[in-house]
């Protein structure tokens, strides 16, 4: 059997699976191709970097000439921001030109996170926006991640304990707490902790990745 283990001991988000999953994948180049192809003046690249000493990839998403940070942002100020809605997310996903089993998950993760954000702000699904830039960067991981999991094609998805972090995370709202509403939603039922590091290690985004495909 082959099993696809995900160690989440400095927690989760998009870009972090993808760049760790891209790692696992062969056909590299024919891989950031595709992605490349997706949405015009949004690109996707694979850069090599170093942390604690230790080599890794780091999946970096340009919007338009903007580098986003990883995850997600939400906002449901209309005044301030272009904003896109689930319904125009999924719309997005269903045109990409890649496999329908792909385009169909990346379609339930958004959802996953729709209800979520739905549930902490108190607001139908159908009222949740997403914040152009930051959703079209999430986006791209998601379908990634997703595009990557087809590739690859694991018999079976299993993940550690998700550590979250702890502090605050700075959001279209303020301040909030870690893990952030959304995120604390999605990982109901799922081992997590936080710790020491100040910071949001677990994203709205890596949390309904992992629920989305890790079975244990």
């Amino acid at each position: 059997m082959n099993i696809l283990y995900l160690e989440c001991a400095m927690g989760a988000a998009g870009d972090m699976l993808m760049g760790a999953l891209y790692e696992l994948y062969p056909e590299k180049e024919r891989f950031l191709e595709k992605m490349n192809s997706l949405l015009p003046g949004v690109s996707a690249e694979a850069q090599r970097t170093a942390r604690q000493g230790i080599a890794g990839t780091h999946m970096r998403v340009v919007v338009h000439g903007q580098e986003e940070g990883h995850g997600h942002s939400h906002d449901h100020d209309h005044h301030h921001h272009e904003h896109r809605s689930l319904h125009d997310i999924e719309h997005i996903i269903s045109h990409f030109d890649l496999p329908e089993p792909v385009c169909r998950r990346a379609r339930e993760v958004y959802a996953l996170i729709a209800q979520a954000e739905s549930r902490a702000h108190g607001v139908p699904v159908g009222e949740v926006h997403f914040h152009e830039v930051g959703a079209l960067d999430a986006v791209m991981d998601v379908a990634g991640v997703c595009y990557l999991m087809y590739l690859l094609a694991p018999d079976k998805v299993m993940a550690s304990p998700v550590n979250f972090g702890g502090g605050t995370v700075r959001s279209a709202h303020g301040a909030l707490p870690v893990p952030a509403p959304a995120t604390a939603f999605l990982l109901e039922g799922v081992p997590s902790y936080g710790g020491d590091i100040r910071s949001e290690l677990c994203t709205p985004t890596g949390a309904a990745l992992l629920r989305t495909f890790a079975r244990s």
